[in-house]
């Protein structure tokens, strides 16, 4: 009887199974001839591009990033004195990026808000195990939501009292100072500086006070070495298939890693929602962290972030908040040490400021008096930009200087071009505070100067930053004479976030101030 039934059913099935074939093979022939349509509409494009010569056939201009980071920042100053406003950069065979490094062409893509590419050869795409979609790498009606939910977040009256968690890690960094000022020797002031904001951060965030700068802890250093993974495979163009990364052992650490600061995200989330039921509500608290913040978010009708949705922010903010903060106050301190006079001018100002102060802390009503000092930090983070490129994907068709792009192309804002374009900026490589004046403010275009990003998809947290990075640093300036090491030269290393090469070793000096009270850290 069975036997009989399957001779009847046979046909159907052998029908049911062409027709799926058939429909299968029409999607995938399908696909090819869009991709070979665009591709040919792409290929057409590019040619009226300028771009590098002796683009190579297989690994398209991916040659010319070679492992000498100083050649890689030598290569974007002279890219944007030959295309000033945009250029070809091949990614391969079958992928180009179009590289804007003018404010007029940056414009017609940043006030949109396009996602981030996290396709074959976009620098996302390496990070999303990690991240999922938070904010940084959301799209569409996902990312608004986000936006709009996580804005109240970076409110003012919310970021008031993060100042006192600021000036406590800070505190643990002065005491450290201290020491390195008795003795005169020269330290590393990123890996401090990188241990600071991290403190800051997971306070912040979830807190959690780990001690990290005085001793080793282990979620630190996943999130850490996360982070020098992804920078790593975004240079390695063999490493970009997943199929070959992930039997790496960078690929399963990563994985491993990805999995230890999910499960420590999770139990932190977990635990804080079963506080948050018991005591029915918030409780006292002196202020509320990040966290809480995400676990009160609702949209109108009522519905809150899931605890993936609260994970993935978590990490988001941890990533995108730790390395850029650590970064740009270590090259201002750099740059600083290099511009003595700029140095002084910051701490007459700092000492005018704590003359009518009874108060070690910097205060919120401080910060507007710090004028100089945020000039000096504007001006670093034009030379140094902390976060060198960003990448956009455009869902619809644009024109720019003329020349139409199709949906799907690729765009890379320079960041750090467009900040030493000789066409946008006078001696762009001089460091100059002055330009950021109160007087010269409105001569500068919204979109020359973008070390947040700019347009909707701006950085969400950069209020947050700059306040923290304004208390480290009047704190440190106020009280040392800061110096680079002559033995150690300093190189910039181009990655996902501009940090130095090995560091920066410097030698700082305890400041005589008169008529003001030594502090006791």
């Amino acid at each position: 009887m069975s036997d009989m039934a399957m001779d009847v059913l046979s046909p159907k099935i052998m029908l049911a199974l062409a027709v799926v074939t058939t429909l299968l093979l029409a999607v995938v022939i399908k696909k090819i001839v869009d991709f070979c349509l665009w591709y040919r509409q792409f290929t057409k494009l590019m040619k009226k591009i300028p771009g590098p010569e002796n683009t190579h056939w297989l690994y398209g201009d991916l040659h010319l990033l070679t492992d000498k980071h100083s050649d890689q920042f030598k290569l974007g100053q002279e890219l944007t004195a030959k295309f000033p406003r945009m250029y070809k950069f091949w990614l391969g065979p079958l992928n180009a990026t179009v590289v804007l490094n003018h404010p007029e062409t940056i414009k017609q893509i940043l006030k949109h808000a396009d996602p981030k590419s996290k396709g074959f050869g976009g620098a996302y795409r390496h990070v999303y195990p990690w991240l999922g979609e938070g904010l940084l790498l959301a799209d569409g009606q996902r990312w608004s939501r986000a936006r709009r939910l996580l804005t109240p977040a970076f409110h003012f009256n919310i970021l008031k009292p993060y100042l006192h968690i600021y000036n406590r890690a800070t505190d643990q960094l002065m005491q450290k100072f201290e020491r390195y000022a008795e003795t005169g020797e020269s330290f590393d002031l990123l890996k401090e500086m990188s241990l600071c904001t991290l403190d800051i951060l997971l306070q912040c965030i979830f807190s959690m006070e780990t001690d990290c700068q005085q001793r080793e802890s282990e979620y630190v250093g996943y999130v850490l070495r996360l982070g020098e993974i992804w920078s790593k495979r975004n240079r390695k163009l063999w490493l970009f298939p997943d199929i070959i990364f992930n039997n790496t052992n960078w690929g399963r650490q990563f994985r491993d890693h990805c999995d230890k600061v999910h499960k420590i995200a999770e139990d932190i989330i977990r635990r804080r929602q079963q506080e948050i039921d018991q005591l029915d509500g918030m409780g006292e608290r002196p202020y509320l962290d990040f966290l809480d913040l995400l676990l009160q978010a609702q949209d109108e009708d009522g519905k809150k972030l899931t605890q993936l949705e609260i994970r993935n922010e978590v990490d988001t903010f941890l990533f995108e908040g730790h390395d850029t903060t650590a970064s740009s106050t270590s090259w201002l301190l750099y740059m600083l040490a290099q511009h003595q006079n700029h140095q002084q001018k910051v701490q007459e100002e700092l000492d005018r400021v704590w003359a009518s102060k009874s108060s070690e802390y910097v205060l919120w009503e401080d910060l507007p008096c710090f004028e100089y000092l945020t000039m000096c930090l504007k001006e670093s983070l034009r030379i140094s930009s902390t976060v060198p490129i960003i990448q956009r994907l455009v869902q619809r068709e644009v024109t720019i200087d003329d020349k139409v792009f199709p949906p799907n192309t690729l765009f890379t804002i320079a960041i750090n071009s467009v900040h030493h374009n000789p066409a946008v900026w006078e001696n762009p490589n001089t460091y100059c505070p002055e330009r950021f004046s109160q007087e010269n403010l409105p001569n500068i275009d919204n979109f020359s100067y973008i070390p947040f990003s700019a347009g909707p998809r701006n950085c969400i947290g950069q209020h947050f930053a700059l306040n923290e990075e304004k208390v480290i640093l009047a704190r440190i300036l106020r009280h040392f004479h800061i110096r680079l090491d002559p033995s150690f030269t300093v190189e910039m290393k181009i990655g996902p976030v501009l940090k130095a090469e090995g560091g920066i070793r410097v030698i700082l000096t305890k400041r005589h101030m008169q008529g003001l009270k030594s502090a006791s850290f």
